[in-house]
């Protein structure tokens, strides 16, 4: 620790006397000063102990004393050290008697003291105690080493949880708690995901301290640390103490902040082999070859493999051609989604790459994840925490959308497709169906489609596609024109008559007109259209067009 005015005392050569302030001797001391002006203030930092003989000044006078002595305390000088035997024989009454009523440390310097030794006394201690303080952090460097190398992230937030005699928390890209040491810091370190995201908004390296979380039984102060050496931070380190770090406390922090960023932040060559590694292993997959992509995998993505799982096929579209999908999901978005969604600075693709990552990590599960030219591929596994993620975010982006109810500017959008279940055999497959919920993504406007979706449900809703609605609309105006002049109702008749599966007596009925008066309606479409009813694919075009314009109107 650094000296203080009572290890100055207790140093058997200085012989020092304390006339004043005995309860206040334990605050450290910076700096050992000689002053005799009779104002030093503007020359003090604060912390230093001020050495003086009273050359300049009128120490007998009590009212000259207590401004003197009460302009001292409050810049911060934390003892007054009065020469006896050389302008004064003993420390004036005066001045004894202002530092008491201040409570300013008064020391008595004997005259074969010299203020020169007492500043070497002081700089040697702080000498002392910085080599402490670095050969600590030199320590604490190689334990948190250790530690890092056989523990992992856990193991090395417990050193520095020891080292720091606090808590230590570490967070994902989302602001999520990864892991925290003690177990119990993790409500706290819970309460802080807020300040952690808005560290997230700025550049990398970024760090910040607040406060507790308000509560009365935690008080801590803590630093938070972003943790990453790209645009955007990949996590973020907590540390929590009771007071502010001192020198080996920041030695210890430091090499946490450097060991966890090689930790989490993957070297690129590394990722760039990976990701080699997994484009091989899909294209495998998509050629038949599930065996030989099972043996390429090894490790890395080998026990992904022996489970069901999805593929998902994202991209992005001019923002121009994004229209708001009349049925667009009303789920509400988790919070971490939220989060990520609000993001919209940067590439969408790389957002959604981090999404799922991040929460793959998390989980402990493997996921493979493929940039293919404009788009994205990933292999997950199916009900896992990527595939949840990457829902979510979906979600969170389509409800922002939603809300706003129109797309500017010059960014991208995202259109998300995910295929069913699957094993490995069945890739191609998958990637088909994903393929096929991406572009009905795109063509209404949605941001996220799984293939069950369309599986499950009606083609009526694909007719909502602009194309289909101009070709239905070309198809049936003839028809329409001629039900404007008042010469018949020529649609209603032929919405009856296919409805009724080409049954005379039973569309006429639903007319409410003769059978005789229908069949003379039904060739009329035919002059008009140039199309036989008798063509079960003239039959099935005219129902879906009529279904098309229904729909538009």
């Amino acid at each position: 620790m650094p000296p203080t005015l009572a290890s100055l005392v207790h140093h058997s050569a200085l012989k020092l006397t304390v006339r004043a302030g005995e309860d206040r001797l334990d605050v450290p001391v910076r700096w050992a000063h000689v002053s005799e002006l009779a104002d030093p203030v503007p020359y003090m930092e604060g912390g230093e102990l001020l050495l003086i003989t009273a050359l300049k000044l009128d120490a007998d006078d009590p009212e000259a004393m207590r401004r003197y002595v009460k302009r001292l305390a409050g810049a911060g000088v934390v003892g007054l050290g009065f020469a006896v035997g050389v302008n004064y024989d003993e420390i004036p009454g005066a001045l004894v008697e202002a530092a008491r009523d201040e409570g300013l440390p008064l020391l008595e310097v004997p005259r074969r003291t010299p203020f020169l030794a007492i500043s070497k006394a002081v700089s040697a201690a702080i000498a002392a105690d910085q080599y402490r303080s670095v050969t600590a952090g030199f320590a604490a460097q190689r334990e948190l080493t250790k530690q890092a190398l056989t523990g992992g992230p856990e193991g090395l937030l417990a050193a520095l949880a020891s080292q720091v005699d606090g808590w230590a928390a570490l967070y994902d890209a989302s602001g999520a708690v990864v892991a925290t040491a003690p177990e119990w810091a993790g409500r706290r370190a819970a309460r802080l995901t807020a300040d952690v995201e808005r560290l997230r908004e700025r550049p990398a390296p970024a760090s910040s301290v607040v406060g507790g979380a308000g509560t009365a039984d935690n008080d801590d102060r803590v630093e938070l640390h972003s943790l990453g050496t790209g645009r955007r931070p990949r996590s973020a380190l907590a540390v929590g103490t009771a007071a502010a770090l001192g020198t080996a406390e920041r030695y210890a922090v430091h090499s946490a902040i450097a060991l966890l960023t090689l930790t989490t932040e993957r070297s690129r060559s590394l990722q760039a082999a990976e990701q080699r590694i997994g484009a091989a292993v899909l294209r495998m997959l998509l050629a038949g070859e599930p065996e030989h992509a099972r043996t390429v995998a090894g490790d890395l993505y080998g026990g992904l493999l022996d489970a069901p799982f999805r593929l998902i096929v994202a991209e992005t579209v001019a923002v121009s051609s994004v229209r708001i999908a009349a049925d667009a999901p009303t789920r509400v978005p988790s919070a971490a989604a939220l989060a990520a969604a609000a993001d919209t600075d940067g590439d969408p693709l790389e957002a959604l790459t981090e999404v799922v990552e991040s929460a793959a990590a998390r989980s402990g599960e493997a996921v493979l994840v493929v940039p293919e030219r404009e788009r994205l591929v990933v292999l997950a596994a199916d009900g896992g925490a990527a595939v949840t993620a990457c829902g979510e975010y979906a979600v969170a982006l389509e409800a922002a959308r939603t809300r706003e109810q129109a797309s500017t500017g010059d960014e991208d959008e995202l259109v998300v497709g995910v295929s069913a279940p699957v094993g490995p055999i069945a890739a191609a497959a998958a990637y088909k169906q994903a393929e096929q919920a991406l572009s009905v993504a795109r063509r209404r406007g949605r941001v996220y489609v799984e293939h069950e979706q369309l599986a499950s449900g009606s083609v009526l809703p694909l007719l909502a596609d602009d194309a289909v609605r101009a070709f239905a609309d070309g198809l049936l105006r003839p028809l329409y024109e001629h039900d404007a002049t008042g010469r018949g109702d020529l649609v209603a008749s032929l919405r009856a008559w296919l409805s009724r599966h080409g049954q005379w007596d039973a569309a006429a009925a639903d007319l409410g007109v003769h059978r005789h008066t229908l069949r003379y309606r039904m060739r009329r479409v035919e002059e008009i259209l140039g199309r036989s009813l008798d063509d079960p694919d003239v039959r099935m075009e005219l129902w879906l067009a009529l279904k098309a314009t229904t729909s538009a109107e």
